[in-house]
């Protein structure tokens, strides 16, 4: 798979950060979602991470559910944790962290929730990061994440496959190759769910736009270089029109939803000589005397 050129997204999440909220309409939409499943979750964590919380948006949201909680927002683009930084009340500003999902700055066993929306798609080692995941979360810990299925943008990539053979599009794994990679890392329990969301436009134009002021541009490393020409331009928009629905273009987003959950450790136990288990810490051990043999 073609690798994310991570400079490049860096900066063009940089340059989008004052303009995102406005129209990133889809991405708080999922957000929203994916903070509703968390009302029929039971957890009262000490510690939450944000893992790529942009503008903060959730991480507010999530400071607001868990007032007790030390709630820290991570991003790798510094224009988005400016804006996230002054999220939150003066008195109670969230903690912000520049740093890549793939090499977390925190410590082992440190976090008792990942909250992750649709930023697992900008990392080239999921294997990695789930590890690294696995890392910094506490045993029964929880990580509950979005991101983008490879029916995202099919319109707008099967229109670039009719004008050139470069990629244009990021391709995006399946929701079962998601799955297996939580299990490779060890995660248990994993649930996955998919959802299918379209935005329409009245002309490719339109999503262009958005796409560029929402940071999500062509970042792969393999990306075709150089300016776009009107003639291909025309090309692509002519390839685009014959999606055109109902006087509208369609913008498919297929949106991968999952949690997972660390393994408590069990503790190890004494069996009595009817059966009964009971932990070895609850063990009474005889003391021995000063001075005694024992």
């Amino acid at each position: 798979m073609n690798a994310i050129d991570k400079t490049a997204a860096r900066r063009a999440f940089d340059a989008a950060a004052a303009g995102y909220d406005a129209v990133a309409v889809l991405q708080h939409e999922i957000g929203e979602r994916m903070l509703e499943r968390l009302d029929y979750i039971r957890l009262t964590p000490q510690r939450v991470l944000d893992l790529g919380c942009g503008t903060g948006v959730a991480l507010e949201r999530l400071a607001k559910r868990y007032r007790r909680a030390e709630v820290i927002g991570l991003d790798f683009a510094h224009g988005m944790l400016a804006r996230a930084r002054r999220r939150g009340h003066w008195l109670n500003r969230p903690r912000v962290v520049c740093a890549d999902a793939e090499q977390l700055p925190l410590a082992d066993d440190s976090v008792d929730l990942v909250f992750s929306s649709v930023t697992l798609q900008w990392v080239n080692d999921l294997d990695a990061t789930f590890r690294e995941l696995l890392r910094v979360l506490r045993p029964g810990g929880l990580l509950l994440f979005s991101t983008f299925g490879p029916d995202t943008l099919k319109e707008l990539r099967a229109a670039w496959a009719a004008v050139d053979p470069g990629e244009h599009v990021s391709p995006f794994l399946d929701m079962h190759d998601i799955g297996d990679a939580l299990v490779r890392a060890r995660f248990a329990d994993p649930v996955m769910d998919v959802e299918r969301m379209t935005l329409t436009y009245a002309d490719i134009g339109g999503l262009m736009r958005d796409l560029k002021q929402l940071g999500a541009r062509n970042a792969l490393a393999g990306r075709p270089r150089g300016l776009t020409g009107r003639r291909r331009l025309a090309a692509l928009a002519a390839a685009y029109e014959r999606e055109r629905r109902d006087g509208h273009l369609p913008a498919t987003y297929e949106v991968v939803h999952g949690h997972a959950w660390v393994a408590v450790k069990a503790q190890p136990q004494f069996v009595t000589d009817d059966g009964v288990a009971i932990p070895l810490a609850a063990v009474v051990r005889p003391h021995k005397a000063a001075g005694g043999r024992g």
